[in-house]
């Protein structure tokens, strides 16, 4: 497409994919999209990103990052659940290591998520300085959506763009006011969003959970990858193609109860121990969402430790070729997001995250580890994890754990 043309749209739920060559001093970037009446959000709710990744409508969400020699951030768009009175939906992107213009192969791509159909593409070649950037939108005219390629660049990153929109963030401490007298106090300002990201790296591989506010609720933990041959969505598979892996932990809480969850064993609980649950075990690929771990931390000082991994099912004979991001979403905390490749022999068990209670506080360690299985058995392969990290659990030559 060129630079204001426009499409229009007929699939019902679309994938819209942020994209880019990697390379030696590429920067990253995040895409975010923006719900517009009249050409501003309407609260802060309407804004959809990595630290906000989904709409309470349901409508838009933010579904993560696929690592390699492409590298695409992706969010899925169900537009018949999209608002009456939303008539705009910004597709923008930002990024605060680099420019723009430090981004190859920069576009935005829409496809359609039932078919896999490509619906359109915009391909950026203009960009300079700028650190945000609005590619694209979705758009209604006459009851039906369309698409139009924008291409317009902000130099003030996301910040800029969110609050050109309407939005109110909150980047630093504001300067405190000097004391006026007044007849009676000013209403506290509303919450802004917060844009902050953690990424755990080999250089810096730790974060306390506790210390950046993760004190309570329900904390999401998800897996997305790429491999050489999978493509598609997540890599899983379609029509019996693809790569297809399990998102796995191990547990173990302080009364020394200690245990697996994974769609061979268990799916968990979150309201009672373990504390820990698996949403669901997709193996079609029709889940734009993947796998998810949901863990309750109104119990944090219940848990001991917990070993988050994912194991190879099918699709590829080990790990060699893929690449994962997991990504952890704390209640009032910024999102946690490390990456794991480079398996160089057999391995089929790839170990994302130890998450430990360290007196008191929850720390989450990026491990990037890969195990193989033990010789002969490729299928044992959870058993060899147990062993490496002397979790203790007992397991049966019949069944795999007891």
């Amino acid at each position: 497409m060129m630079k204001g043309s426009n499409v229009p749209v007929g699939a019902a739920t679309v994938r819209v994919e942020l994209g880019w060559r990697a390379g030696p001093g590429v920067p990253d970037a995040d895409a975010s999209t923006l719900l517009l009446v009249g050409g501003r959000v309407r609260s802060d709710g309407d804004f959809v990103f990595y630290n906000q990744p989904a709409h309470a409508s349901g409508a838009v969400r933010h579904v993560g990052k696929q690592s390699g020699a492409q590298v695409t951030d992706a969010l899925v768009v169900q537009l018949p659940r999209v608002e009456p009175q939303v008539d705009t939906i910004v597709i923008a992107a930002s990024t605060d290591s680099g420019t723009f213009a430090q981004l190859p192969g920069l576009h935005v791509r829409l496809v359609d998520a039932d078919t896999g159909a490509e619906v359109a593409r915009f391909d950026s070649t203009d960009a300079t300085s700028e650190t945000a950037f609005v590619l694209g939108e979705l758009y209604r005219r006459q009851g039906a959506w369309k698409f139009r390629a924008v291409g317009q660049g902000y130099a003030s990153g996301l910040a800029g763009l969110a609050t050109d929109f309407g939005i109110s963030v909150d980047e630093a401490p504001a300067p405190q006011p000097i004391p006026q007298p007044a007849a009676q106090p000013a209403p506290p300002p509303p919450p802004a969003v917060n844009l902050a990201k953690i990424s755990l790296t080999k250089e810096s591989p730790a974060v306390s959970l506790t210390k950046h506010g993760a004190t309570g609720g329900i904390m999401r933990v998800n897996l997305n990858w790429t491999a050489p041959s999978s493509g598609g969505l997540f890599g899983r598979k379609r029509g019996g193609k693809g790569l297809d892996l399990d998102l796995c932990c191990f547990w173990e809480l302080t009364d020394g109860s200690k245990g697996s969850i994974s769609p061979l064993d268990t799916f968990g609980a979150l309201h009672e121990p373990p504390f820990i649950e698996l949403d669901q075990d997709d193996r079609t690929g029709a889940s734009t969402a993947g796998e998810n771990l949901s863990v309750n931390l109104d119990h944090t000082a219940r848990f001991r430790r917990i070993l988050v991994f994912a194991s190879l099912y099918e699709g590829a004979q080990d790990f060699r070729g893929v690449q994962a991001t997991a990504t952890l979403y704390p209640r009032n905390s910024p999102p946690i997001e490390m990456e794991v490749g480079g398996c160089t022999d057999d391995s089929r068990e790839m170990v994302l995250a130890l998450i430990e209670n360290i007196n008191g506080e929850l720390v989450v360690r990026r491990e990037g580890r890969f195990i193989r299985p033990p010789d002969g058995r490729r299928f044992w392969g959870k058993m060899a994890v147990d062993q490496a990290y002397g979790w203790g659990l007992k397991w049966s030559t019949s069944k795999g754990k007891s």
